[in-house]
């Protein structure tokens, strides 16, 4: 396969990727095609029975536009459900903890700005914002890579270990690590902590947290039941999580992308035609620094005698 054309290869990869977004949408149709009907005509069934017994006091019409209402203030994370122990969407807890899902694009859409200042400075913070969140990850990488790498290094100098299996059993364990610690563990604490959340939906929102998907169906903004103290330490620890959680994710996304059949598996996309002017350049730039750091080779004529008469 290595023979196929850079044209070739790039359309293999794009229909592949096709073929497995294709799969996805063609699983997840028969998985929630069913339950999301079901829930449509349950939905329907309460209404036509709220209506069959209140429409003397609230016509249909009435009870559309308000149910229109509460589902607008709803996309902004407003509601006026529960006992009101949420005194407000936007004290300081909460929009910290709107600005860390910014800064870390996982978007959870439990609240958002309502003022058209406040949607204009969600567009600057944002612009300026995730730059030098970028620049933070990734200079604490470069800080944290050769730590992690020292294990590795003793595990494969005590077990004689080949740096490609050396790489393996690091990628492995380090993966084995953040899911245990920023997955697994978090949602044993979620689900002790809600009683209305399974343990499948606490894995499944501390994924999606960490993955930076947010998906929106499971909100850290549902604190209804809870102490406001609880409440609000919940959200400080969740701001620590996503900081913490998405470095480590960062971490081991680069370890495995550094794995030997990976590299090799992205070397069978690159061209395979001559280098540019400038890429040979670069080559030639660090031929020249590799051998400037080289010592001197002694000219024949100042050896010793002695050693040249050995060497004949």
């Amino acid at each position: 396969m290595r023979a196929l054309r850079p044209w070739a290869r790039y359309l293999l990869l794009i229909m592949a990727h096709l073929l497995a977004m294709g799969l996805g949408a063609v699983v997840l149709q028969a998985l929630e095609g069913p339950p999301a009907l079901q829930l449509q005509a349950q939905l329907q069934a309460e209404l036509a029975t709220f209506q069959a017994e209140h429409k003397a006091c609230l016509p249909p019409e009435a009870l559309e536009e308000l149910l229109s209402t509460a589902l607008r203030a709803q996309a902004h994370g407003v509601s006026s459900l529960g006992n009101g122990s949420e005194s407000s969407n936007w004290d300081l807890p909460s929009a910290l903890l709107f600005t860390a899902s910014i800064l870390t694009t996982t978007g959870y859409g439990h609240m958002a700005p309502l003022s058209a200042g406040g949607k204009a400075f969600c567009v600057v913070y944002a612009a300026l914002g995730l730059p030098a969140s970028l620049a933070l990850v990734a200079a604490l990488r470069c800080c944290l890579m050769p730590a992690l790498g020292c294990p590795g290094t003793w595990v494969a100098v005590r077990w004689h270990l080949a740096p490609a299996q050396a790489a393996l059993l690091q990628a492995a364990v380090l993966g084995l690590l953040v899911a245990c610690v920023f997955v697994l563990l978090p949602a044993l604490g979620l689900w002790s902590i809600q009683s209305d959340c399974s343990l499948l939906e606490a894995i499944y929102f501390c994924f999606g947290s960490l993955s930076t998907i947010g998906l929106g169906d499971l909100l850290p903004g549902h604190g209804r039941g809870l102490h406001p103290a609880i409440y609000h330490l919940g959200q400080f620890a969740l701001l620590g999580y996503l900081l913490l959680g998405l470095l480590a994710m960062l971490l081991a996304v680069e370890t495995f992308s550094e794995l030997p059949q990976v590299c090799t598996m992205v070397k069978f996309f690159e061209p395979s035609g001559p280098m540019a002017a400038e890429d040979q350049g670069d080559i030639l730039g660090q031929d020249e620094l590799a051998l400037s750091s080289l010592p001197p080779d002694t000219p024949a004529s100042e050896q010793d005698p002695e050693e040249a008469l050995g060497s004949v």
